[in-house]
């Protein structure tokens, strides 16, 4: 996960647009990656059987997602656009000054495209295993008997914290270099902790597929808005934290 401008560089709006569509394929291949674990770990299937242990299951789902994501991030598409995937990290990179402000909106249109697509071109190649409960295309819903405002709290304050550490490692040009292993840790350790409480879901893109693909919209503005103020709450303490530092970005930016 990089910056997609040297310092004091703008980068053009033809490239922005580049770097949006790679955003739309790499967000198209998680969404699509997503639905595909899922389907395989607690839907019908081998695996799922030999380990029906919902606890298990969320931690072999987070581990595969984390290493999709870390994998994704590395990939040469991802170095192109940072590998953002996810609009909430896209505004963080923004607060944090790496990211230019004209990128926002379509990275955060591809992503959201990709992720609605990819979860759609899961469902046809897996059929009805990943449109049925209890895959329903990956849509995460909280622990029953949750509030609506239990849900945004947890979603909050785990995208805080993956969101500061983020930042905090950017800072060291030493650690840069490991942000998507980090990042893909933090994301799948949110899959195995919180999966049966919020979903552990950490991004908009991440939910706004599955839940149009699947009809579950119940609580998707939660789902949207919570990973957004999390980047907002988390740059700030970032940069409270350290006042005067500067953005190291990893080894693709320098």
């Amino acid at each position: 996960m990089r910056s997609v401008r040297q310092q004091g560089s703008p980068v053009s709006p033809r490239t922005t647009l580049w770097h949006s569509a790679v955003e739309f394929l790499l967000t198209f291949v998680l969404l699509f990656g997503v639905v595909t674990i899922v389907r395989w770990v607690i839907g019908p299937s081998a695996l799922a059987r030999a380990i029906p242990h919902i606890h298990l299951q969320l931690l072999i789902i987070g581990t595969a997602v984390g290493l999709l994501l870390t994998g994704l991030i590395l990939s040469p598409l991802g170095r192109a656009s940072g590998g953002h995937m996810n609009p909430a990290i896209s505004l963080a990179m923004w607060r944090f000054g790496v990211f230019p402000a004209a990128g926002l909106l379509p990275y955060t249109a591809a992503q959201l495209a990709g992720s609605v697509l990819g979860a759609r071109a899961a469902g046809t190649v897996w059929g009805s295993p990943a449109a049925r409960p209890p895959v329903s295309y990956a849509v995460l819903q909280p622990a029953v008997g949750w509030a609506t405002g239990q849900l945004f709290a947890t979603e909050t304050l785990s995208m805080f914290v993956i969101v500061l550490i983020i930042g905090l490692v950017l800072s060291v040009p030493r650690l840069a270099g490991t942000v998507p292993w980090i990042v893909g840790l933090l994301i799948g350790g949110a899959i195995a902790l919180l999966g049966t409480a919020s979903g552990g879901s950490e991004n908009p893109a991440r939910q706004l597929g599955p839940a149009i693909a699947s009809g579950q919209t119940r609580f998707l503005w939660a789902y949207l808005l919570a990973p957004m103020l999390a980047a907002v709450l988390a740059a700030a303490a970032r940069q409270a934290i350290h006042p005067a530092g500067r953005q190291a970005g990893t080894p693709a930016d320098r």
